[in-house]
C-alpha cells in the first residue's frame, strides 16, 4: 500500500485511493483492472452501472455489500460480481481499510476515478459535478451510501 501512497499514476479521491493496473488500450478494449484502498467505513452512495459488468475481489480488510436489496459480508480471498443494471453499493466495515481489485467490463469507467481525483470534489457537497461526470460515464446515483439511512 506505501507504494501506492507515493505512486504518480495513484489518484485520492475521498480517503480513498485508486491505481488504475490495466486500462482499455492494455486490455484490447476487453476491461480494466483498479487496485483501490479504501478506509474504514468509506464506500459509495447506491448506483448503479449502465454500461459496465463490475467485480470485485477482497485482498484485505472486510466489507458488507449491499445488491439490489441483499446485503452480505465478504472478506480476504472472495469476490463479489455485479452485473451492469444492477442497484448497489459497498461500506468498508471493521478497523482496516480494506484493499480490493475492481474489474470493469467493458473498460472505460476507471476514469471517472481520475475526474473525481483531479477535480477534488466531495461528497454531498459537490453532488452536481460528481453527477454530471457520472453521466458520462454511464453512472446513475440511486441512494445514500450504506450506513447514511441510521445517520451513521
Amino acid at each position: 500500500m506505501d507504494q501506492m501512497l507515493n505512486d504518480a499514476k495513484s489518484h485520492h479521491w475521498n480517503g480513498v485511493i485508486y491505481r488504475t493496473l490495466l486500462d482499455g488500450a492494455g486490455s484490447g478494449g476487453a476491461m480494466s483492472i483498479v487496485d483501490s484502498v479504501s478506509p474504514p467505513n468509506s464506500g459509495p452512495p447506491r448506483h448503479v452501472h449502465d454500461a459496465e459488468d463490475e467485480a470485485f475481489v477482497i485482498l484485505t480488510g472486510r466489507c458488507l455489500f449491499w445488491l439490489e436489496g441483499e446485503t452480505f459480508e465478504r472478506g480476504p480471498g472472495t469476490a463479489v460480481f455485479v452485473p451492469r443494471g444492477k442497484e448497489h453499493t459497498f461500506q468498508v466495515i471493521g478497523d482496516e481499510p480494506s484493499r480490493h481489485l475492481v474489474i470493469l467490463t467493458p473498460p472505460g469507467f476507471e476514469n471517472f476515478f481520475c475526474e473525481m481525483a483531479a477535480g477534488g470534489f466531495l461528497i454531498p457537497q459537490d453532488m452536481d459535478a460528481i453527477e454530471e461526470s457520472a453521466a458520462r460515464h454511464s453512472l446513475r446515483f440511486t441512494g445514500p451510501p450504506l450506513g447514511a439511512e441510521q445517520g451513521a
